[in-house]
């Protein structure tokens, strides 16, 4: 990824008439342009997963970058509060600057302050946004702003941030976790050897980065048969191999039991049994659980099932350079006969990168690819790499908010 843009700009903002909604880049400045490209390079440094990626850039009048800010995850500042504060940090004086986001500004409480009220408090009265937030319950960031003067413009790179989390708003739009699936395999795509063993295809390193996902995720899901064979934890653990920070709720989907003496169990006993062989209806039955990020780790059958359902948002994969020529395969059938039928991923270069060396491995990080229909907000998904529509609102009056 190349590095924030924070250097001055001599243009300042457009005047456009207080609250109109406008698209394209035409209706725009060169420094509101520019502002915009460095909010989205910004927003990608965060981590996929329950909060979409949201970048920010505090400009003062004469078109100076004040700040850069971007959510880090959830209990984090969201962009906007971690712009406004580092410019205050800065001594800066916000008032009568604006600011820009990959966006629409929050209006609600969670655990963190609405993001409409610190632009306000700050004294900043300008405020321009790319794409309007889907989330119901942190709705009115736009109306709020507008309520108390602040100028509201909407549509700046509105494709490019649309793109950047078309696979979040398909997950909120659908009413499902968002969904990570990891895959820890050998060059062949072995993810244990013929005999079962598995214990550790993977490098310290790959299982250290696993476990740090594993502690801001909600849940973790395999399938029975894992269970009953490899008899995992599922717990975010250290180096020591002890359990650490916020522990993810553990999902088993499949129709058999979990034996009482299961690791699984743990001490908090915090397991959720879903009856189900269908990857919809268990997201269903999580999502009801509160699970927003969702992280599926297997086994085969149950990897196969997400992917050939098309309800895998994002791909991570630790490859190690092993070769087995046998054993038990990382995936099953998804149903493909005919190359023209592949499903395809784009690497992603969001959250850490495409690919990253770990130790003796390599991390691939990968999205499934767009299709035309993804161009198309209105459009279905014309296959099974996009679950739903993507939410898009033309007017930023009917905007809810909520990053």
């Amino acid at each position: 990824m190349s590095a924030l843009n924070t250097a001055g700009l001599s243009a300042g903002f457009s005047a456009a008439p207080s609250g109109t909604a406008q698209s394209g880049t035409a209706a725009f400045n060169a420094a509101e342009n520019a502002a915009m490209q460095a909010a989205l390079a910004a927003a990608a440094q965060g981590p996929r997963g329950a909060n979409p990626l949201v970048g920010a850039v505090v400009v003062g009048t004469d078109g100076t970058h004040l700040a850069t800010g971007y959510h880090r995850g959830a209990g984090t500042a969201h962009a906007e509060a971690d712009a406004i504060g580092q410019a205050k940090a800065a001594g800066r004086d916000l008032r009568g600057a604006a600011i820009v986001v990959t966006l629409e500004p929050c209006n609600h409480c969670g655990r963190t302050g609405p993001c409409a009220q610190a632009i306000i408090d700050a004294g900043i009265t300008d405020v321009i946004y790319a794409v309007d937030d889907p989330h119901d319950p942190a709705a009115g960031g736009a109306v709020t702003l507008r309520a108390a003067g602040v100028r509201v413009r909407s549509g700046l790179a509105a494709e490019a941030a649309l793109d950047l989390n078309r696979r979040w708003f398909d997950a909120v739009a659908a009413k499902r976790p968002f969904v990570t699936l990891h895959i820890a395999q050998t060059l062949d795509s072995r993810i244990a050897a013929s005999d079962g063993t598995s214990q550790w295809i993977s490098s310290p390193e790959s299982l250290a980065d696993n476990h740090a996902l594993r502690g801001r995720i909600d849940a973790i899901l395999v399938g029975t048969q894992t269970v009953l064979i490899d008899n995992p934890r599922l717990t975010a653990r250290n180096a020591n191999g002890e359990a650490e920070g916020k522990q993810p709720l553990r999902a088993v989907m499949g129709y058999r039991g979990i034996p009482d003496d299961a690791a699984i169990h743990g001490a908090d006993g915090n397991v959720l049994h879903l009856a189900t062989r269908d990857p919809r209806e268990a997201l269903d039955q999580l999502f009801a659980h509160g699970v927003r990020h969702l992280m599926v780790e297997g086994g085969s059958r149950i990897l196969s099932a997400f992917l050939a359902a098309g309800l895998v948002d994002e791909l991570i994969v630790y490859l190690a350079p092993t070769l087995l020529g046998s054993g038990t395969a990382a995936l099953d059938d998804l149903g493909i006969t005919t190359l023209a039928d592949a499903q395809r991923w784009e690497w992603d270069p969001a959250s850490g990168g495409a690919v990253q060396v770990l130790g003796r491995d390599l991390r691939l990080h990968l999205r499934p690819a767009a299709t035309a229909d993804d161009a198309d907000p209105a459009g279905p998904a014309a296959t099974p790499t996009s679950s739903d529509t993507t939410p898009h609102r033309t007017g930023a009056d009917t905007a809810a908010g909520g990053n």
